[in-house]
């Protein structure tokens, strides 16, 4: 996993309410059994109109946000089920931080093991911040986990809070395998003497004639 310390980019403003995991990435495309590929599937339905064709009004269209790896959103994003798959969809298109107000508490976990950083601002900030992108060209933001700060070049600086354990997994690029991995020679260590405690353990036939 890609370490998260700071981060510059366009902003990208998507301006809904309770965007649920189904909307993020359909339930047709999670048959696919690799975890990259999701992007091209990400806000599928959004992203085309009712003539198949891609819908100009919707920001991942828009050319302005091209190549934008900030995703600005209302509250409650990555509600309703908790598929993983909507993380790899966000992260596959080339988002690495959202902000918004408020998300969904499995999203919220399952985002920081898989690179994603989000933010949680109060509504006035996000309403702010979601103003600029959509009329200020050219709009970026810049976040730093290293010192838990996000700001513009027009002025906003805030904070934000982050829990220590996720906030130094994401700075180390560490996911639940790579947690794994750090205690690889524990492990290992421990399955040596696993194995030789039961090799050397008396067999139930061992322990009958012993006691004959």
């Amino acid at each position: 996993m890609k370490p998260f310390r700071q981060l510059k980019s366009l902003a990208t403003p998507l301006d809904r309410v309770n965007v649920d995991t189904d909307q993020i990435i359909p339930k047709q495309f999670l048959q696919r059994i690799e975890r990259t590929g999701f992007g091209d599937f990400l806000f599928f339905d959004w992203r085309k109109g009712s003539d198949g064709q891609p819908d100009p009004s919707f920001p991942l269209n828009d050319p302005r946000f091209k190549g934008s790896e900030i995703l600005i959103t209302a509250k409650n994003f990555g509600c309703g089920s908790s598929r993983e798959h909507a993380l790899w969809a966000l992260s596959d298109f080339g988002f690495r931080c959202v902000v918004g107000t408020s998300f969904a508490d499995i999203f919220f976990s399952n985002a920081g093991k898989n690179g994603i950083l989000l933010v949680t601002l109060s509504e006035e900030q996000v309403a702010m911040l979601m103003e600029r992108a959509q009329s200020i060209a050219d709009y970026k933001l810049a976040v730093s986990l290293e010192d838990q700060t996000i700001y513009d070049e027009h002025g906003f600086a805030a904070s934000f809070s982050m829990d220590p354990f996720r906030r130094e997994c994401l700075l180390q690029g560490l996911d639940d395998i790579g947690l794994t991995l750090r205690h690889a020679a524990a492990l290992d260590t421990f399955e040596h003497q696993h194995d030789g405690a039961f090799w050397l353990a008396p067999r139930p036939q061992q322990k009958a004639e012993t006691a004959r």
